[in-house]
This record gives structure tokens, C-alpha cells and sequence, in this order.
């Protein structure tokens, strides 16, 4: 009784395997042919202009320096804009870049000293604006999980490179044309505000 159960169940399983592979060549085989109203090719003219003319003229067009901040062992940031926008932020872009001739190890100083913010490993979250007129310090802003509005992710910068970077800060009163902006281990700058 065993054995004339054992081959009906494998009868059944097999018929099942095969029902299923003939579904599935049918299935595969229904279009043969690509509809004729579709294109063929997914390949997209570049717009007029091209990237790489876009490309050459954003190269071409001069980043005026706001200040440079000289740092330890080579490493200096550069930065290139200190605007606000209209949601009462001040948004501080630049670059970190490498001049000596060996990688660098970024002090972790940068990242601050706020146990939330070391957490989320090293950034430029120690950053602060300093208005001098209005007697206040703007620190770097932070989501609610506590990382802060900064690039990320700054180990080691190889020699001879520049990475792209941004610090986000409440905007000081309209008033305020000037601040200077400090960042640990670096010498301090001012910053005309836009």
C-alpha cells in the first residue's frame, strides 16, 4: 500500500513540474517580435549643448575663494560661497583639499566633541560661525537623529586630492554681514555673507 502511495504522489509532482515548465515557455514565446510603435533603442540623444560642452564652460567659469582655512599637515578648505536661503539657513560650501605629498589621516577634532554627533563618525560637524556684532555662535545643524548637516564620511584624504564639502547653519540676522567661521585645527576665517 506503501509503494502504490509513493507513485502517485511522484506522478502528481511530475505533472505539476511539467505543467509548469510548459506555462513557462508559453509565456516566453509570446512576443516575438518588439511592438513596431516602441522604440528599439534605448539610447538618448544628448540635449543641445552637450555635457561636455556644460562640462568645459562650468570648468571654465571661475569659483571665487572666500577664504582659505590652512589646516594641519597640508590640508586646507577652501571656501567658496557662505549664502542663505529662504528658510533661515546658511549653507557654507567649499573644498577639503590635500597639498602635502602623503594621504592624511583627517583629525577627528573636526567631527566636535558632542556625543551625538561623534556617532556618526567623522565630519565637519565641530564647525561653528562666530557673530562677533550680535554676540553669538551658530553651530553646525543637526536631523533629529543627531547627525549633523555636514558632509560625511571624511577619513582620508590622498594626497594631492579635493573633496567637495558643505556645512549648514541657522542664518544670523540680516544684519549680519560678517561671521567669522572656525573649525578645530584649522585657523580661523572671515566670511563676507551673501
Amino acid at each position: 500500500m506503501n509503494a502504490r502511495y509513493a507513485r502517485k504522489t511522484r506522478r502528481g509532482v511530475v505533472a505539476a513540474a511539467i505543467a509548469s515548465v510548459a506555462l513557462l515557455v508559453a509565456g516566453c514565446g509570446a512576443e516575438e517580435k518588439p511592438p513596431t510603435d516602441k522604440p528599439t533603442s534605448t539610447t538618448v540623444a544628448p540635449p543641445k549643448g552637450g555635457a561636455s560642452t556644460q562640462g568645459s564652460q562650468a570648468a571654465e567659469e571661475p569659483t571665487e575663494t572666500l577664504a582659505v582655512l590652512k589646516g594641519k599637515d597640508g590640508v586646507e578648505l577652501d571656501v567658496t560661497a557662505a549664502e542663505r536661503d529662504a528658510g533661515g539657513f546658511l549653507t557654507v560650501k567649499g573644498a577639503l583639499k590635500n597639498t602635502s605629498s602623503r594621504s592624511i589621516a583627517l583629525p577627528g577634532q573636526i567631527r566636535g566633541d558632542e556625543t551625538e554627533v561623534m556617532k556618526h563618525g567623522n565630519s565637519l560637524g565641530g564647525a561653528t560661525l562666530i557673530d562677533a556684532a550680535g554676540k553669538k555662535r551658530y553651530y553646525v545643524l543637526r536631523d533629529t537623529d543627531g547627525r549633523p548637516l555636514t558632509t560625511t564620511g571624511l577619513d582620508i584624504l590622498p594626497a594631492g586630492e579635493t573633496v567637495a564639502v558643505f556645512l549648514q547653519f541657522p542664518a544670523p540676522p540680516a544684519s549680519t554681514t560678517e561671521v567669522s567661521f572656525q573649525l578645530p585645527t584649522f585657523e580661523p576665517a572671515t566670511l563676507k555673507l551673501s
